[in-house]
């Protein structure tokens, strides 16, 4: 009963922050001083080198208004808009590209940044929590304070002042890696993956580096509090050796927290990593936000957004649904 119903309050949590979600980006683009309408006759006028009369401004007005559904009042928009975005999953014309759809820039884009931040996230959570599991249980050592060391320089640094550095050390300074990345259209060889792979070096790097600082300091911690706990005192009686209790007692017990703060954490991993992609051109979610942005792209930019607050609120629901999987508390309860 109890496991139901903690599957049942994340996924009531979860539809709550899609919905809130879907009404935030609806309104945030209308609250930004461009318009897209006007921008975009702006630019017409000038490709074409002629000015349009009153009466064909104001007919082209009215039918951009109602192909990027902007005609109507306010609460007639918004109502339109969940139908399609809920029901279809329809974003409407980039104002930008026009007519080239929305859904197929993010397509395009979103398995770029997903690629990048499930890789860096798992490696950096990984090696910060194997780290921080052995600087916390042999705290004692020279090798723990260095440890120590390390998390607490990385864990306050920003995602971009770490991006930035790399970029003048191993793009500038070094020309090891592109200041840029440039990837080149075409089928996915082997060529290819090594161009990705290549171009992806420093964009992952400042993920990981930033993402090791917390998860050092935060598992070292509960990894030396855990270990001077009464169960594992009795299991160092029992004879049971050093490395079975750090791992499967000390480790598993301090890897809940962990879990937890993966979880709360996502979302700035994911905002973080946007940075990166901007810093970097890398052609992910970032990038797209950015064009969007500035260019006065309604449609692009809450598309873009409202992606990225589903990926994060799935991400996150996942994490809490397999949570039970290490916390046998809550099947049990």
């Amino acid at each position: 009963m109890a496991l139901f119903q903690y599957i049942v309050g994340r996924f009531v949590s979860y539809f709550v922050v899609l919905f809130i979600g879907l009404t935030i980006t609806f309104f945030l683009p209308r609250l930004m001083p461009s318009d897209p309408i006007e921008q975009y006759i702006f630019e017409l006028q000038s490709q074409a080198g002629q000015t349009m009369s009153p009466d064909e401004m104001a007919n082209l007005r009215e039918t951009l208004s109602q192909i990027y559904g902007l005609d109507g009042s306010l609460v007639s928009q918004y109502l339109g808009y969940l139908e399609r975005v809920i029901l279809h999953f329809d974003f409407g014309p980039s104002f930008a590209s026009f007519p080239a759809p929305v859904i197929g820039f993010i397509v395009r884009a979103l398995p770029w940044t997903l690629g990048l931040l499930a890789t860096t996230t798992l490696i950096a959570w990984t090696i910060g929590n194997l780290i921080g599991l052995r600087a916390g249980y042999h705290h004692n050592s020279r090798a723990a304070t260095v440890m120590e060391v390390v998390g607490v320089a990385l864990y306050p640094i920003p995602y971009y002042i770490v991006a930035l550095v790399l970029i003048m050390v191993f793009g500038y300074l070094l020309s090891i890696f592109p200041l840029t990345t440039t990837i080149r259209p075409g089928p996915l060889t082997f060529a290819k993956m090594r161009v990705i792979l290549y171009n992806s070096v420093l964009p992952a790097l400042s993920i990981i580096v930033v993402g090791l600082g917390w998860n050092i300091l935060s598992m070292k911690a509960l990894s030396f509090a855990h270990k001077e706990e009464g169960y594992v005192t009795f299991a160092r009686l029992k004879g049971t050796p050093s490395r079975t209790i750090m791992n499967s007692y000390v480790g598993r017990n301090s890897l809940l927290p962990q879990i937890t703060g993966l979880t709360l954490s996502l979302g700035a991993i994911f905002s973080g990593a946007l940075l990166i992609e901007i810093l970097f051109s890398y052609p992910g979610m970032g990038l797209l936000m950015r064009t969007a942005a500035s260019s006065g792209d309604y449609n692009m930019l809450y598309g873009t957004i409202l992606v990225t607050i589903f990926a994060v609120a799935t991400a996150t629901l996942v994490l809490d649904l397999i949570y039970p999987v290490f916390d046998p508390r809550i099947r049990y309860r």
